[in-house]
């Protein structure tokens, strides 16, 4: 268009309105477009002729201001030394403080738990540094229903108070602070490797907060022990500052009427005073050595164990023709080591499964040697037994392999 309408004025040669108008009439019959066209065309490209005709609008007036308001908060926050905070989800707040590499301490007031807030440094000195934790920590704040906060705001040099509620600040459609399995790599491998053993023990992350006198603390872990109402909470203790420590060694003094579990690196030394406040203690360089934790499981387990097998009755006649020792137990409610020393006169043990004699007679009658395997398990199968080994040893057949070509049962040798 551009280049029709200069070509047109060269032509015509434009020097008033009037021949810029022939100029732009020639152009259009060029194109073979009205004259309004190419006058509308001409510099439509450049960026102050542009017509905005939609938009794609992220946010409506109120959810915009929402916004707003909450990154003035936040910019205010930048300049914290100390964040207070009351919220309906205590928890949920200790967990994004964690993540945020922040210290805590929960305390019990009258309003309610108070978590009080800082950084690291703060054990040491003033210090602003971690304003930018603090701003991100107000979005999980403002996610729940009922919350205060107040901050303690650096004004340079100036001390000040900022006091927030849900009234003043909400957060919609806005994500809190993301939220890893971990706080550390310490606490993640070990949970890791726990959960890839077969245990009776069911591992809780961050459970519900413990009273230590007038504060609260949330230990790292949980074992749950899956055939008795017991928990063993777990604590791994690995900062490094003395203050922390020392502050941390207080908290363990107040807890009671818990069995507590604390982890803690050697070069703390402090194994032995937690251990004087009556707390079971194992000691850790780099990482937590699954082991040693699960040789205390045990020792809990053991006694767990003895006390379900006392209450068992001195003979059990399950009803069912073959049953699982798993399926006998938890009809007891315990693990199936308290059945080590029950006696089932109605029923053979054959591996980890009870059948009666009588079905291991049928089943003897339907069994012969030169049966392939597939055979002799389908038989077995129809039964309900499923130790394949364990029951082809029983009725005193083994298995004797033909290269790829699969099993046949063979006489066991008298």
């Amino acid at each position: 268009v551009r280049r029709a309408a200069f070509e047109a004025a060269e032509a015509v040669g434009v020097a008033s309105e009037s021949t810029r108008d022939r100029a732009i009439e020639r152009a259009a019959d060029g194109l073979g477009v009205d004259s309004e066209v190419i006058d509308d065309d001409l510099y439509a490209d450049r960026d102050t002729r542009q017509v905005l005709v939609d938009a794609d609008v992220r946010w409506g007036p109120d959810t915009l201001l929402d916004q707003y308001n909450l990154s003035l908060a936040q910019t205010a926050l930048f300049d914290a030394t100390e964040v207070r905070v009351r919220s309906a989800d205590p928890k949920a707040l200790v967990s994004a403080v964690k993540r945020l590499g922040l210290l805590y301490e929960l305390r019990r007031t009258d309003d309610g738990r108070e978590l009080v807030v800082t950084g690291p440094d703060r054990l040491f000195r003033r210090t602003r540094r971690y304003g930018t934790a603090f701003a991100r920590l107000l979005r999980t704040v403002a996610k729940t229903a009922e919350w205060r906060l107040e901050a303690t705001i650096d004004d340079r040099g100036t001390e000040r108070t900022m006091t927030l509620s849900e009234r003043d600040v909400s957060v919609p459609g806005v994500d809190p602070v993301a939220e890893p399995d971990f706080d550390s790599g310490v606490e993640a491998d070990f949970a890791g490797r726990f959960r890839a053993l077969d245990l009776d023990w069911t591992l809780v992350r961050e459970p519900e907060p413990l009273e230590t006198g007038t504060r609260v603390m949330i230990p790292d872990f949980a074992f749950d022990y899956d055939h008795a109402d017991f928990r063993l909470y777990f604590e791994v203790m690995g900062f490094w500052t003395p203050e922390y420590v020392e502050k941390k060694l207080g908290q363990l003094a107040d807890v009671e009427d818990v069995d507590l579990l604390v982890a803690v690196d050697e070069s703390l030394g402090v194994g032995e005073e937690i251990a004087a406040r009556d707390h079971r203690v194992v000691t850790y360089a780099g990482r937590v050595r699954v082991k040693r934790v699960v040789d205390v499981l045990r020792e809990y387990e053991s006694e767990f164990v003895a006390e379900a097998a006392a209450a068992l009755p001195a003979e059990i006649v399950p009803d069912d023709d073959v049953v699982t020792l798993e399926a006998v137990a938890e009809g007891y409610g315990t693990g199936v080591e308290a059945l080590d020393g029950a006696r089932f006169p109605a029923h053979e043990r054959v591996g980890r499964t009870l059948v009666r004699p009588a079905v291991l007679e049928t089943v003897a009658d339907e069994l012969d040697s030169g049966m392939t395997l597939a055979a002799a398990e389908a038989v077995l199968d129809e039964y309900g037994i499923g130790e394949t080994s364990a029951a082809l040893s029983r009725l005193g057949y083994r298995v004797e392999w033909e290269g790829l070509g699969g099993g046949t049962l063979q006489e066991t040798d008298s």
